[in-house]
């Protein structure tokens, strides 16, 4: 059973996975007798190649698609697994098999057969988490219980009280933690150092000198609700996903309300206020140059670019095109910087990507299928993509050359929807993944971009 600590409220579990094995199946479980209940026959991953038919797309091009069947393993100490694919091969395919397999790593090195990937560690909280984001030793989550926890290389560090609803969203800028909440409102607190009150509430958005101040100015007021209106600098709705230009000092923000914001970090000031779909925003990303992607509820995922413009309160936003439309509710969107690459997830259980064709225009690049119910959240680390589902599972993928990719494991233990993921650099091609879930924990993975054989792990 794993042990427990239990510091300031919260249980740290420590997964007793890090034990030295020296044999390896298709699933690494910490109850032994799982182990030897479990055939290959139970375990297999069928790869196909497949084309999205569903929708608006520019271009099509082949990708992989993957479906996963499994036997129940749940130990009794419920303690989390990896499963591997395997793969049965098919002719006249551009995919890369997944004779190799990532999840585990030995330190020959040493000599002391350490596990280096899988499951390292488990933060258990009183809510449900919905939103999280890292950076450096420091991980924020936001739950139902309206305010944000702070954790320190895994141990309780601080928390955050506010009566603004769940936290829906959170990101991170230097010093700085914004927090978006079911009521609409933007928090801005800000890291004092290392002290027990570490942090502080600094400002909202927008600041309420400017939120009176455009509130005198019947001019300022937009429809905002069936015969209601209300100034354009707020949000109306829930504040659902928020992204931070680094190199320009912007933060985006996404909201049930069908709008997105533009906000200049330095001083708070909102700059833009656009419509952009139908229905709420549920996703956005800030990525590559000065281009923006936004994801909703009405199926639809948009890029938009921003303009050069000589006023200095004001930004200009346009949009290129359409990348995608159909039925599903976009649920999640996310960016690879250097491949230029952006992934969609819906609530079909899809996640769809495309690739950039030149300055303004993306190409479709084709899906990737691996979850039996909707896709909630990704996340990229380096040419790994990751994706967290309804159905508690997380599908991992590796990016390949020429726009493939392959299907590496599935990341199971969660007994409830995993509702956000965050990953964060922890050198040698290697990844801390954090996943929170509805069942109020927070799960931390150690994946890695390099592969081993089987045939070295057996």
């Amino acid at each position: 059973m794993a042990n427990e600590n239990v510091i300031s409220g919260a249980v740290i579990s420590l997964d007793q996975n890090n034990l030295p094995r020296t044999k390896f199946g298709p699933v690494v479980c910490s109850d032994s007798s799982v182990l030897q209940e479990e055939s290959s026959d139970d375990l297999y991953h069928h790869f196909l190649l497949r084309k999205n038919d569903e929708g608006v797309i520019p271009k099509s091009r082949n990708a992989i698609t993957c479906s996963t069947k499994q036997k129940s393993c749940e130990p009794a100490s419920s303690a989390c697994f990896v499963m591997f694919p395997w793969s049965q091969s098919l002719s006249n395919s551009r995919t890369k098999w997944p004779d190799e397999c990532s999840a585990q790593e030995h330190d020959d090195q040493s000599g002391k057969g350490l596990l280096k990937h899988g499951l390292i560690g488990n933060l258990v909280y009183e809510g449900h988490i919905y939103s999280l984001a890292a950076s450096g030793d420091f991980l924020y989550t936001g739950s139902d219980k309206k305010h944000l926890r702070v954790w320190r290389n895994l141990k309780d560090f601080s928390g955050l009280k506010s009566g603004s609803g769940l936290v829906k969203a959170i990101v991170v800028m230097g010093d700085k933690i914004f927090t978006g909440h079911q009521d609409g409102k933007i928090r801005i607190w800000r890291f004092l150092g290392d002290k027990r009150t570490a942090y502080e509430r600094i400002g909202n958005l927008p600041t309420t000198r400017d939120l009176l101040t455009k509130s005198f100015n019947p001019r300022n007021y937009v429809a905002v609700k069936r015969n209601r209106t209300g100034p354009w600098i707020k949000h109306h709705d829930a504040v659902s996903c928020m992204s931070v230009d680094i190199d320009h000092g912007l933060l985006y923000s996404g909201s049930w309300d069908k709008t997105l914001k533009v906000w200049r970090i330095s001083d708070s000031k909102c700059l833009e206020s656009i419509q952009v779909h139908k229905d709420a925003v549920n996703s956005l990303v800030a990525a590559f140059d000065v281009m923006v992607f936004t994801g909703s509820a009405d199926g639809t995922v948009k890029s938009w670019r921003r303009q050069n413009t000589a006023a200095r309160n004001r930004t200009k936003h346009v949009m290129v095109e359409v990348l995608l439309k159909q039925r599903h509710a976009v649920t999640s969107l996310a960016a690879n910087q250097e491949t230029a690459s952006v992934y969609a997830g819906s609530s079909d259980g899809l996640v769809n990507f495309w690739e950039r064709e030149d300055k303004d225009f993306m190409s479709y690049g084709g899906v990737l299928r691996g979850h039996k119910q909707a896709v909630l959240c990704l996340a990229v680390g380096g040419n790994l993509v990751l994706s967290g589902s309804a159905d508690k599972n997380i599908c991992v993928w590796r990016r390949e050359g020429g726009g493939i990719h392959s299907f590496v494991a599935v990341l199971s233990g969660h007994s409830g929807p995993v509702k956000c993921l965050a990953a964060e650099e922890d050198g040698d091609q290697r990844w801390i993944v954090y996943s929170g879930s509805l069942d109020k924990s927070v799960k931390v993975w150690r994946v890695s971009e390099r592969t081993l054989k089987l045939r070295e792990l057996n």
